[in-house]
């Protein structure tokens, strides 16, 4: 019994010290953190984080993070054809309060990083492409939707010019790493200090023992034409081109909803990260500190003294394509179209439905672009 009570320890001595080797660890928490969910600093002081190059310490009423910005799953490869940058370790620091409140309005984050993922990869979701090239305009191109391909890999994520990896929507080899079908999956943390969660949460958000859904946002595709700008329809390629609807999905403007998580069992307001348009949330409930605004790069091939920010080295025009119709309620998740993204007609698909069922089929056409329907459809 003394043997292997020995073991043991030394076991547990040589975890410890594989995570501070790796600069995950923690110094000087001050006495809010007592308030705070027991099990956060599990999340960071784990086997999944301790492959991720990071530092997280409390103190003083803020959590301060530091990381190299490496993921701790595999990536697409970059340079590619469409994101000729390569990934490279970054000196990502932010600061949030640990004592987070909700304001009266919610407030538009701009360019901004919006919060950072647990693994220490920052969450972005806007780009820098414009219509005609021209930011003052608006006509932000969206990401995900925007008809230009701007090199994402299977996470939704590509690389900044300055070697920034970053997420643009559902990080999926992050998910994956977490048994995501059974209960609601701690992302990271946003600009705020409120958690992030991933898209599939309780039906009833006050009732863990309610069933798991896939939440859909309250966004959809405005009607009828645009005035000014790039003019013709609406269809979804600006971010622009899309309107919030209160109460038509399970979230609220900035994408988030009040509800009990194993992480927050007496409830918490939450974001929540969908696959459908806002994806990531554009905008803020609480108090963003200023550690997430991104500093503008200065680029050689810019005039002396102009800023210079962008997802990729050139930019062009985006495509016109059909849309699949997220004005209905019922076709808000966009799983049967990325089912197929990449397939010929005919061939064999799978998706998540809102119940979290798997659907079966294969890609038929759906207009200018293919969609998974059920097999006898």
């Amino acid at each position: 019994m003394k043997y292997f009570s020995n073991i043991l320890f030394l076991l547990v001595c040589l975890f410890a010290g594989s995570v501070y080797a790796h600069g995950v660890h923690e110094t000087n928490v001050d006495s809010s953190y007592a308030e705070r969910p027991s099990s956060f600093l599990d999340f960071f002081i784990s086997e999944l984080n301790a492959k991720s190059n990071m530092r997280v310490d409390e103190r003083k009423g803020y959590r301060y993070i530091e990381s190299d910005g490496i993921a701790d799953h595999s990536t697409g490869r970059f340079p590619n054809v469409n994101n000729p940058n390569k990934i490279t370790e970054q000196e990502h620091k932010f600061r949030m309060s640990l004592t987070p409140s909700r304001g009266r309005s919610a407030k538009d984050i701009g360019h901004s990083s919006f919060g950072v993922a647990i693994n220490g990869v920052p969450f972005d979701p806007s780009t820098a492409e414009y219509w005609n090239n021209d930011r003052s305009s608006k006509w932000n191109i969206d990401a995900i939707n925007g008809g230009i391909n701007l090199g994402l890999d299977q996470n939704n994520a590509h690389v900044q010019p300055n070697g920034a990896y970053h997420y643009h929507s559902i990080p999926v080899g992050l998910m994956e790493r977490f048994d995501q079908y059974s209960k609601p999956v701690l992302l990271g943390y946003a600009a705020d200090d409120f958690p992030v969660y991933g898209p599939y949460g309780y039906e009833d958000a006050n009732d863990i023992a309610s069933n798991l859904i896939n939440l859909f946002s309250s966004y959809r595709i405005k009607e009828g034409m645009r005035s000014g700008g790039p003019g013709g329809k609406y269809d979804g390629t600006y971010t622009l081109d899309y309107e919030y609807v209160e109460g038509l999905g399970d979230l609220d403007k900035c994408n988030g909803r009040t509800g009990i998580t194993e992480e927050y069992p007496a409830g918490t307001y939450h974001y929540v990260i969908t696959d459908t348009f806002p994806f990531i949330p554009r905008c803020w409930m609480g108090k963003a500190d200023k550690s997430f605004k991104k500093r503008p790069e200065k680029s050689a091939s810019t005039k002396k003294g102009k800023e210079k920010e962008s997802d990729r080295s050139t930019t062009s025009k985006p495509s016109s394509r059909k849309q699949i119709d997220t004005r209905r309620f019922g076709v808000a998740s966009r799983d049967p179209v990325s089912a197929c993204a990449g397939r010929k007609s005919g061939s064999f698909c799978s998706y998540r439905g809102r119940d979290l069922e798997t659907r079966q089929g294969t890609c038929r056409s759906n207009g200018a672009s293919l969609i998974c329907r059920g097999f006898g459809r």
